[in-house]
């Protein structure tokens, strides 16, 4: 298959399975509900070192957020619900509740299971906090020096998938780069899946295991182009450069969309070829197959495994 005169490979990424959730941040202005996303975010590139993978998903408008003012929208993931769970209570408690003039909802409607956040974070108020329903949901209040931070009792979270992925072959790291700012441009705004590394690109694409006795992952050799003729290349000898785009979503159909999107507008001068990170298969229960994906625009991934608890191991 070719596209646009670049050659994608036929193979497929290797996703795994997460637990994902999404957290609505208001404010009096958009500056301070941008100011919680962004630290709420830090951090946030790899389950390997940073135990959540998350992003800013996007703005909210007045209109759509519980309490009518300005908002915005962050998509987490953990490999597996307790992880979630502690990682939306730190980073509410340390980036949401600590910000001024914010409030903090759950935004999804549903979801196998529920984390409790404000249910948790509640015992900050030292027992002048305050609990209150509103159309059936319920909130707590708790006292802060500028009022009171207004937070989702409880939170859904649901089975997600985290390391949908492609990786752009370049004739030179500048065409590389181009080629995966165009996909970072062209998926960045869509609902549901978030890229989170740095400017939604990967440079240090990693393998699973090291000969280094305790590290769960290190780099991948046969794309490194400086490394070209002491290991197995994965490279034609034209690539100087490689970027890898990885994607986290809230489901296997939005993640597979955000692909076909992303590698669509990649493909264009000074890109080689377009492949994707796997494993063999063994790892990972989605198998994202890039021809499919391409041809049909997206859909329902393969799955070769169980959907439950397995933990991501490499970006």
């Amino acid at each position: 298959m070719r596209l646009n005169g670049v050659a994608i490979e036929d193979t497929f990424a290797e996703a795994f399975a997460m637990w994902g959730a999404r957290v609505v941040i208001t404010a009096r202005s958009e500056r301070w509900a941008m100011e919680a996303a962004r630290k709420m975010t830090g951090m946030a590139t790899s389950v390997i070192g940073c135990g959540v993978e998350a992003d800013i998903e996007g703005p909210v408008a007045c209109a759509d957020t519980p309490d009518g003012r300005v908002g915005v929208s962050v998509l987490l993931f953990a490999p597996n619900r307790e992880g979630i769970r502690k990682r939306l209570v730190d980073r509410v408690g340390q980036c949401v509740l600590t910000c001024p003039t914010t409030a903090c909802f759950d935004g999804l409607a549903a979801g196998e299971d529920v984390a409790l956040v404000g249910g948790t974070l509640r015992f900050f108020g030292d027992g002048y906090q305050g609990a209150k329903r509103v159309d059936g949901s319920r909130y707590n209040r708790i006292p802060v020096m500028d009022g009171e931070f207004l937070v989702a009792h409880s939170f859904h979270i649901t089975r997600s998938v985290g390391g949908g992925n492609f990786l752009l072959l370049g004739e030179t790291q500048e065409s590389a780069l181009a080629a995966a700012e165009r996909a970072v441009m062209a998926i960045d705004g869509m609902a549901g899946v978030i890229m989170p590394f740095p400017g939604g690109i990967v440079r240090s694409g990693s393998k699973v295991g090291s000969h280094y006795k305790g590290l769960m992952a290190s780099t991948n050799e046969a794309y490194c182009p400086t490394l070209r003729g002491r290991v197995n290349t994965a490279l034609p000898a034209n690539v100087g450069a490689v970027y890898e785009v990885v994607l986290d979503g809230l489901n296997v159909a939005v993640v597979e969309q955000a692909m076909a999107v992303g590698i669509r507008a990649a493909c264009g001068p000074g890109v080689v070829a377009v492949t994707a990170g796997n494993y063999g298969g063994k790892l990972g229960p989605y198998h994202m197959h890039l021809h499919r994906i391409l041809g049909g625009g997206g859909g329902d991934g393969e799955d070769d495994g169980d959907e439950g608890e397995a933990g991501a191991v490499a970006p």
